[in-house]
């Protein structure tokens, strides 16, 4: 499936600022140092309608403001310092950068990203962008991910989808995030875990799906 921008672009965003820290949202894998080899990497999915819905501060920044189904947000080494941040360069080829604001389109939160990961990525700026693009690019999203329409589905369903779209993904590789207004639980975070190497992987046993088996996918704007 390819990931091209428009108004309703499939794009990621997954990582949140909450009182001036990256706070990883799903279950963060436990801490380890900065010289511990990572182990691999979890993409984290944002589903922005739904994030744009539920919390009234994100709803100025761009990725409501111009529609986007999907954003990206990060992608956080399984074996995360307590402290990784960096001051080495966040700076982009001028190409490069175009092509990362397709999928992450706040360049302000794109830098603040590297400055708060960049130190236990164990690459550069342009290396870990690239990393994501890549991520992004070769998965499939299921359309009742991408629809203009709200649905209602099924956590097991929608797991089924994934495994379908995207040769071995294991069972545990994809984990669903939620968020309860009143009764109805809004799916706002997909995430996925992967090898150094870019192969699927199962996710750390940390990460624990909180949605229930029936949940709703917010569409398009």
């Amino acid at each position: 499936m390819a990931w091209a921008q428009r108004s309703r672009s499939r794009i990621f965003y997954i990582v949140v600022l909450l009182s001036g820290a990256l706070v990883c949202v799903t279950t963060s894998p436990a801490f380890a140092s900065k010289n511990t080899a990572n182990a691999g990497y979890i993409l984290h999915i944002q589903m922005t309608p739904a994030i744009c819905a539920l919390d009234p501060n994100q709803k100025k920044q761009r990725k409501c403001l111009e529609g986007y189904s999907l954003t990206i947000a990060s992608l956080i080494p399984d074996t995360l310092d307590n402290n990784c941040v960096t001051d080495s360069s966040a700076n982009l080829p001028p190409l490069q950068a175009k092509v990362v604001a397709r999928v992450i389109p706040d360049e302000a939160y794109r830098v603040q990203l590297w400055r708060t990961i960049g130190g236990c990525t164990q690459m550069t700026a342009s290396q870990y962008f690239r990393t994501i693009i890549n991520y992004a690019q070769n998965l499939k999203i299921p359309t009742a991910l991408t629809d203009t329409s709200s649905n209602n589905v099924q956590k097991t369903a929608l797991e089924g989808q994934f495994f379908a779209l995207n040769k071995g993904l294991p069972e545990r590789g994809v984990v669903f995030s939620c968020q309860k207004e009143g009764k109805v639980a809004y799916l706002t975070h997909v995430s996925i875990c992967y090898k150094n190497n870019g192969q699927f992987k199962a996710c750390p046993t940390t990460m624990v799906s909180n949605c229930p088996n029936n949940m709703v996918v917010q569409g398009t704007y």
